[in-house]
């Protein structure tokens, strides 16, 4: 028990410090500063409306040039509260406009709505404040609450860990990797960092010091060495250049003096959602041979092995569907919109968007296919190690 303990408490006190150090060499010590203009930066605010002070509408035609369809701009003017920052408690005037040409109509505030302002500067008619979304992240919060709060009901102790596990890999995806990306520092290095860092971290906290979670762990990391493998060489062959999409050019602008690599952004990406699915496959099988071993003290290592392999083949298939169709749903919306306009088969799973998300599935895939047998293979040699001692001692 002690054991245990202070196993929990050096990896928490590890990740910690890890994560620290980690950000502080990226930023040198300065903080995550943005290469683009500071003056773009727009100043949102939290408020709630309080009272709608006028709604006026204005006819538009809808450029058929038939002169009679006729659209609607509407602009309402309306008073809010701050309920954050240094201007909380403050009522401003605001204004919401809704153009007539947007497909979708966005609904029109009311009294009590709780919303995003956005500070707009003008040269001519100096600042004024303007609604920019409907508050959605408190909800989310709330989501996020009930998720953590079944989490420990049904996990107990282990909902705790899983919590905590969780929190650590948030932080160094957003206060690591991302900065390190921003900052233009070395994405691979850094991104195989993260990964054996949340591989390492994730077993030790939810399963602790134990043959399972090292045979899952090395497992894992193998898997995901031969996902990121693949996609590296792959990638180069198929001379993938990472502009996937506009927000990709976006990065570029960014700093144009030492532009962000878009190659390592895409093995970035692999990586990282590969290596939950390969994890999961990995502590599946190491929990399930190691089992096995309990239950039969005097299996051979080539007993284990084979039936790794056989247990894989139950879990194979529903992990590589699991990358498939989370890869599927994020870019279904870009899928239907090609397909809709009749983009031949040929050019759209040529398009290099379609390609990296083609590319993603497969080697995330491939990482599954191959820690099975690796797992199974590191599982036979460590859970055995004390029966080969006792036989060579005979």
């Amino acid at each position: 028990m002690i054991r245990k303990l202070t196993v929990y408490l050096f990896t928490i006190s590890f990740s910690l410090l890890f994560l620290f150090f980690s950000n502080r060499i990226i930023t040198e010590g300065k903080g995550l500063q943005s290469k683009a203009n500071s003056e773009s930066i727009q100043e949102i605010v939290k408020a709630k409306v309080v009272q709608i002070n006028n709604r006026s509408t204005q006819k538009v035609e809808d450029g058929s040039g038939m002169g009679e369809s006729t659209s609607e701009n509407v602009t309402i003017d309306f008073t809010a509260k701050i309920l954050n920052g240094y201007k909380k408690g403050m009522k401003v005037p605001a204004v919401q406009t809704i153009d007539s040409y947007l497909p979708v109509k966005i609904k029109e505030i009311e009294a009590r709505n709780t919303i995003l302002l956005c500070r707009i500067s003008d040269p001519k008619d100096g600042s004024y404040w303007m609604f920019a979304e409907y508050l959605r992240s408190d909800m989310l919060l709330w989501m996020g609450g009930a998720f953590m709060i079944l989490l420990i009901i049904f996990g107990r102790l282990q909902g705790i860990n899983t919590i905590l596990s969780l929190t650590f890999t948030c932080i160094s995806v957003f206060y690591v990797l991302i900065p390190a990306i921003l900052s233009s520092k070395n994405i691979y290095f850094w991104s195989v960092c993260i990964a054996v860092f949340i591989t390492i971290m994730t077993l030790l906290i939810v399963y602790g010091a134990s043959k399972k979670a090292l045979c899952a762990g090395m497992g894992c990391i193998a898997g995901t060495a031969v996902s990121g493998g693949i996609a590296l060489i792959t990638g180069k062959m198929m001379k993938l250049t990472g502009v996937l999409n506009d927000e990709s050019l976006y990065l570029l602008y960014l700093n144009p003096d030492n532009p962000i690599n878009l190659k390592a952004i895409t093995f970035a990406a692999i990586l990282i959602g590969a290596i939950g699915a390969i994890m999961d496959v990995a502590i599946s099988l190491s929990s399930a041979l190691y089992e096995v071993k309990e239950k039969a003290h005097d299996i051979q290592a080539s007993d284990i092995f084979r039936s790794g392999l056989t247990i894989g083949r139950d879990m194979m298939g529903t992990m590589a569907n699991t990358l498939v169709l989370a890869y599927i749903g994020s870019s279904l919306s870009l899928v239907l919109l090609l397909i809709a306009y009749r983009t031949s088969w040929l050019g759209l799973f040529n398009r290099e968007l379609i390609a990296a998300e083609i590319l993603q599935t497969l080697s995330g895939s491939i990482g599954i296919l191959f820690t099975i047998p690796l797992t199974s293979l590191i599982c036979a040699w460590i859970y055995t190690i004390k029966t080969r001692g006792k036989a060579a001692a005979k």
